[in-house]
């Protein structure tokens, strides 16, 4: 076996080095253990790798497009630097741009500030709210929440039939509640088939398989870097420049115009930048520019066909784990057949899912999100209930004890080891069969331990 062979077989048995792989969290019952973060959903982990090249680069750290000092210098060619780096890792076609925003949710509300006036906007009813809130200002068209794959498509191209004047798409990669994988290429072809655009939530995807805007042929991708082991308050919209570059900047300010002047009548004249600097206003956030660029040069460079063959063998243990504990149903929109990246949406019958959370954690030193997960309508759909409107983004619905219609999230990726897994399947088999060790209490809308 050659060493190039070798160090991908590695890659498929060992996780990536993370920060917080050696905190200790202390118990309710005493002692402390090692924390198992297992809400990756939410935040990934900074990977050692970024966090080391953010530490190199640090005390070089000097003003962005600002100054003809050496540090403003140098920050400014890292930063553009970093902006090709974060166009290969998306298969950028040569004429998009890449935008550098805040998140996801950020860089969709960029997106749908930019979209031209009349634009009709269709979004599946099951998307996270950072998809489905955007576009108050078009014409939104939410579309049902489809049973299957091919029943999407069809949705769509239903949805599509006499389309007349400019129209995009907003679709997930994977779903932050089950982890099920959206046929992107497909609806993608569907709605070009009409004209229509297509924009790609990649939050929930990008770290997990590659992104490939032109493989794809998708017309925009966000995403976020704290969902990408860089965790340090950046984001990114890459695609198309024409609406972009018709479209008012998204903030406005320096950086942004090219030109300030003070007519006679006390007016001012503005004439602002096209490319990226238009809707990057103010001074960028350079550090989390390169914890972005640094988290795709160590994925790439690990190789994400090792990274998800390791992932996949997990996703397979901890669904026969839940399989295994009885009263565990784990939540599916497309069919138990679809493939998923490592986000495990389940409920347990009898149980308040922020009790099982609170119980997880204080007794176990397990992290995994309980609640609505921002994508209330699909919860909805998948509890085949109706939530109460007094709950918000993770908020319990119920006292310990009462059955809730909110539901328990377990997420994993590169950075997690398999003895975190193991814990977790022996947790809450342990909780369900012989229940909590200790008191719980609702306080401030959270199930938390008494006292």
């Amino acid at each position: 076996m050659s060493e190039a062979s070798a160090a991908r077989d590695e890659s498929v048995r060992t996780p990536l080095p993370v920060l917080g792989s050696d905190v200790l969290v202390p118990l309710v019952t005493g002692g402390e253990v090692p924390y198992a973060a297992l809400d990756y959903a939410a935040s990934t982990p900074a990977l050692q790798q970024v966090w080391d090249d953010v530490a190199a680069y640090a005390p070089y750290y000097g003003s962005v497009h600002r100054g003809a000092g050496y540090l403003s210098r140098l920050s400014t060619d890292l930063f553009e630097q970093n902006r090709a780096t974060v166009a290969r890792f998306l298969g950028c076609r040569p004429d998009d741009q890449v935008i550098f925003t805040r998140s996801t949710t950020d860089s969709l509300n960029l997106l749908a500030a930019a979209v031209p006036d009349g634009t009709r906007v269709f979004v599946f009813e099951t998307e996270h709210h950072a998809s489905l809130l955007p576009w108050r200002r078009s014409d939104v068209h939410c579309l049902p929440a489809p049973r299957s794959r091919t029943h999407a498509v069809e949705l769509l191209e239903r949805a599509l039939t006499g389309l007349r004047g400019p129209a995009l798409l907003c679709v997930t990669g994977a779903s932050n509640v089950t982890g099920e994988l959206w046929p992107v290429r497909e609806l993608t072809e569907a709605a070009h088939r009409r004209g229509a655009r297509v924009v790609l939530d990649a939050a929930q995807l990008v770290a997990h398989h590659p992104v490939d805007i032109t493989a794809l042929d998708v017309d925009y991708v966000a995403f976020s870097g704290h969902k990408l082991y860089a965790p340090f308050g950046s984001g990114v919209l890459a695609g198309r420049a024409d609406w972009l570059n018709r479209a008012e900047p998204y903030l406005a300010g320096g950086g942004a115009s090219k030109r300030v002047a003070r007519r006679a009548a006390g007016t001012l004249h503005v004439e602002w930048h096209t490319g990226t600097t238009r809707h990057e206003a103010g001074s960028p956030n350079v550090i989390g520019v390169h914890a972005i660029a640094s988290a795709c040069r160590t994925l790439t460079d690990a190789g994400f066909d090792g990274l998800a063959a390791r992932e996949s063998r997990m996703v397979a243990r901890v669904t026969e784990g839940l399989a295994g504990i009885g009263p565990v149903t784990m939540l599916s929109l497309l069919g138990e057949d679809c493939p998923r990246v490592a986000v495990i949406g389940f409920v347990v019958a009898g149980w308040n899912s922020s009790h099982l959370a609170a119980a997880l954690s204080a007794e176990y030193g397990i992290g995994v999100r309980d609640g609505l997960f921002c994508a209330h309508p699909l919860v909805r759909v998948l509890l085949g209930g109706k939530p109460t409107d007094q709950g918000h983004c993770g908020a319990p619905e119920a006292a310990p004890g009462e059955r809730s219609l909110n539901a328990l999230r377990v997420s994993f990726g590169a950075g997690t080891p398999d003895e975190h897994l193991e814990r977790f399947l022996a947790a809450l088999t342990e909780l369900v069969h012989h229940g909590p060790r200790w008191n719980y209490r609702t306080e401030n809308g959270r199930c938390v331990p008494a006292p």
